[in-house]
């Protein structure tokens, strides 16, 4: 059964503890409504107090307004409290030279945060499943990610002081729409996801389908069950980079000091985590960064000669003096 299936990975992650203010993302797509049901079904087990939360990309005119209006109607059926705002995501990745999928989720994770900052709330549930954790996985693979970006999407992941929580990651998208049907729930459905043009869509319509046929009908659950152990090994090198970060380095004035003869006495694996790490405490996150960005960084450290510098996405700069390895951020 869905909801036992849902009970056991929240308990396996520890995802809510009693009392928990939560916010729910939900775009009205059967995945964020099954969570919401769900959620609100384990409300009173838990005490959770939950807000809805609702973001117009305005991709699709009219049937962006109806998705809004469909989410306060069943945020209003449940008695819950709902927020919502309008983003013109497209303008915004045109304005940015970046893709709409991207601006999207930037905007969307933004939108979440800051109403959940405003209220309060730490945890943010959002209703990822099996099938977009194993999509992920070989987008980054075709990106050529390593092994934390083949670790897919987290089940609980820290993000700027806020929660990201996913209670239906081990569930696949087929019982998401078989327990809609069985339990005569109504949801929005969304145009867009039949556009090949966006990269996750092409991946949902034409490869998946294609590796299932071709090579491995179990395609979806070998991929996400390659992420679960790649997390797991993961989780256990960044908890030991994090310990190498802190012996090798110090952070003054929002800028973070390298010490280049300690750092390069550690293996080549661990160095760069410990980058990682820095540019991680620096921005957050390691969105843009490319292969070619992390040869520069290894070029200046091993061959160029001192005040050299390289400059990265997002506005970091890393420059080598006589004795450190110096990550700012440039306003």
């Amino acid at each position: 059964m869905l909801l036992h299936k849902i009970i056991s990975t929240i308990k396996k992650y520890n995802m809510f503890q009693k009392g928990d203010r939560v916010l729910v993302g939900v775009s009205g797509g059967p995945d964020s409504v099954t969570l919401l049901h769900v959620l609100h079904s384990l409300k009173k087990e838990y005490s959770l107090n939950i807000l809805v939360a609702h973001l117009d990309h305005k991709f699709r005119g009219e049937e962006s307004k109806a998705d809004r209006i469909f989410c306060q109607e069943l945020a209003k059926k449940y008695g819950l409290e709902i927020v919502f705002e309008e983003i013109d995501v497209p303008k915004i990745a045109e304005e940015k030279g970046i893709s709409p999928e991207e601006a999207a989720r930037f905007e969307r994770y933004n939108f979440f945060k800051a109403a959940a900052k405003e209220r309060g709330i730490k945890k943010i549930t959002v209703g990822h499943t099996r099938d977009d954790q194993a999509e992920t996985v070989l987008m980054r693979l075709i990106r050529g990610a390593g092994m934390k970006g083949l670790g897919g999407i987290s089940p609980v992941k820290e993000m700027q002081g806020f929660l990201i929580i996913r209670p239906l990651i081990e569930i696949s998208r087929k019982e998401v729409e078989e327990f809609i049907s069985g339990s005569g729930l109504k949801f929005r459905k969304d145009s867009s996801n039949e556009k090949t043009i966006f990269t996750r869509n092409k991946v949902r319509l034409e490869l998946i389908p294609f590796l299932e046929k071709e090579f491995n009908a179990n395609i979806k659950e070998v991929l996400a069950n390659m992420a679960e152990n790649l997390q797991i090994e993961n989780e256990f090198l960044a908890k030991y980079a994090k310990r190498k970060f802190n012996s090798v380095s110090k952070i003054k004035h929002s800028e973070i000091y390298i010490d280049l003869k300690k750092f390069k006495k550690q293996p080549e694996a661990v160095r760069k985590r410990i980058l990682r790490t820095a540019l991680e405490e620096l921005k957050g996150d390691l969105r843009r960064l490319t292969y070619q960005h992390w040869k520069e960084i290894e070029e200046l450290i091993d061959n160029r000669p001192v005040n050299s510098i390289v400059d990265l996405p997002a506005g970091i700069s890393i420059t080598k003096d006589r004795t450190n390895l110096i990550l700012k951020l440039i306003m």
